[in-house]
């Protein structure tokens, strides 16, 4: 077996790999040969049917077999002799060959990259740090007061903040569009959820009333069949209602779980559950702090076959989630959005997977068993949570995983400059907006 490999752009590939004949003779011989014993043909006994017949009958089959055969062992043979990882499945060329010309194909693909780690000094890490006051409480609060919001009805006219239950039939060109037409929906004015100019529409309206809003669906709406077009909505007024926040006092202390409606006692727990989110949040952006600045000093190119493969498995992890909620079967999952995930996640398992062999990190058990024990906290039942992790070997290895990267995250926090920002907590629990 001859072979020979030329590199392509970036990671590619192309490997020539010639094969003699007296290999792919011979692998058909002995299966022509094996088959006189099992053949059945007309006007012959069982295992009495000449060589020279089945040749003529199932020796070009059998050929094309084998040559399958040879073509893919014989590439797993080129790339250990050539000392080469491909990243993916090889795109195969077989030459067209007669008969007693032996076998020439071209393999073409992508290798894994060659990773040589940077020094962890080089990078600089932003982290944040966060502390809790007395007025992020208070707002904490007024949100938990907004979350149990009570509706009455009113009699006046629908104002900012108001409620408005419509049933609605919304057309395009006179046609009612998929999802156009619904009953007794609510619409909280001034919440900025509906297409503009829905939520104006409806101030000043009363229980009753009938209206007719001509509008149009945003360029980017997420509907791409009637995104950017002009839509009529006829809605009929069902109730107005105003929001009733609680008061805060011992009722409402209770209500989050302060048996004896001790106000203090209901600040310390809403505290404690704001300390634990802010150290989460924490936790979470300095380990993507972390993680980008360690993609940041290790510059390396990424075989594409790996992000294809990556975006495909995020596409079909969210098709899974969407079909549990009971809409995947409607919504298509294009992988491509996924491609810039899949990238960062590829590009950072395949430093880790360097740094591992480099440093020799092992993940430590016991570390493990603490994360563990760390989710299962807020449950109810915490000891169960526990066992249900350790019941399972796939659902302990996700926590290792973890486990895994914290340690990663503290080796570079020790070695890496770090750049400290102070954030309050309102903008660190904010949610991201894609920008």
């Amino acid at each position: 077996m001859q072979v020979s490999v030329e590199s392509g752009n970036g990671l590619e590939r192309r490997m020539t790999v010639a094969i003699e004949e007296n290999r792919i003779s011979d692998a058909v011989a002995k299966r022509l040969k094996d088959m006189t014993r099992t053949v059945k043909m007309n006007g012959f006994r069982k295992g009495k049917v000449p060589l020279k017949v089945i040749e003529q009958q199932y020796g070009s089959q059998v050929r094309n077999e084998v040559l399958g055969e040879v073509v893919q062992s014989s590439f797993y043979e080129a790339i250990e002799k050539e000392k080469l990882r491909p990243a993916g499945l090889p795109s195969i060329d077989t030459k067209d060959s007669e008969a007693g010309d032996g076998l020439e194909f071209i393999a073409t693909f992508e290798v894994y990259p060659e990773v040589k780690l940077a020094a962890l000094d080089k990078a600089t890490i932003e982290t944040f740090k966060c502390e809790i006051a007395d007025s992020d409480i208070d707002d904490m609060i007024d949100t938990i007061r907004k979350q149990n919001t009570q509706w009455e009805a009113k009699d006046g006219a629908a104002e900012d903040g108001d409620q408005v239950k419509v049933d609605f039939k919304g057309t395009i060109d006179g046609e009612i569009f998929q999802g156009g037409e619904g009953k007794d929906m609510a619409v909280t004015i001034g919440q900025g959820r509906m297409i503009e100019g829905f939520e104006e529409g409806l101030k000043g309206v009363k229980a009753g009333d009938d209206v007719t809003l001509d509008l149009a669906f945003p360029e980017d709406y997420q509907a791409k069949e009637i995104a950017g077009k002009p839509v009529q909505f006829a809605l009929h007024v069902n109730t107005v209602e105003e929001a009733k926040l609680p008061e805060v006092d011992a009722e409402f202390a209770k209500k989050l779980g302060v048996d004896d409606g001790n106000m203090d006692k209901m600040r310390e727990e809403v505290r404690s559950n704001m300390e634990r989110e802010m150290n989460q949040r924490i936790k979470s952006k300095n380990k993507d702090a972390a993680m980008n600045a360690l993609i940041e000093v290790n510059k390396i190119d990424v075989p594409a076959a790996l992000i294809d493969s990556e975006a495909q498995a995020l596409a079909q992890q969210m098709q899974q989630n969407l079909q549990a909620q009971g809409t995947g079967n409607q919504i298509p999952i294009d992988p491509e959005m996924f491609k810039e995930q899949a990238e960062r996640r590829v590009t950072l398992g395949l430093i880790m997977s360097e740094m591992v062999k480099e440093h020799d990190i092992q993940v430590d058990d016991d570390k493990v068993k603490v994360m563990v024990e760390e989710i299962a906290q807020p449950y109810e039942h915490p000891d169960e949570v526990v066992k249900w992790y350790y019941a399972d070997k796939r659902r302990l290895a996700e926590v290792e995983s973890m486990v895994f990267e914290d340690m990663i995250v503290d080796m570079l926090m020790s070695q890496a400059k770090i750049k400290e920002n102070q954030v309050v907590f309102k903008d660190l629990v904010a949610p991201q907006t894609a920008g």
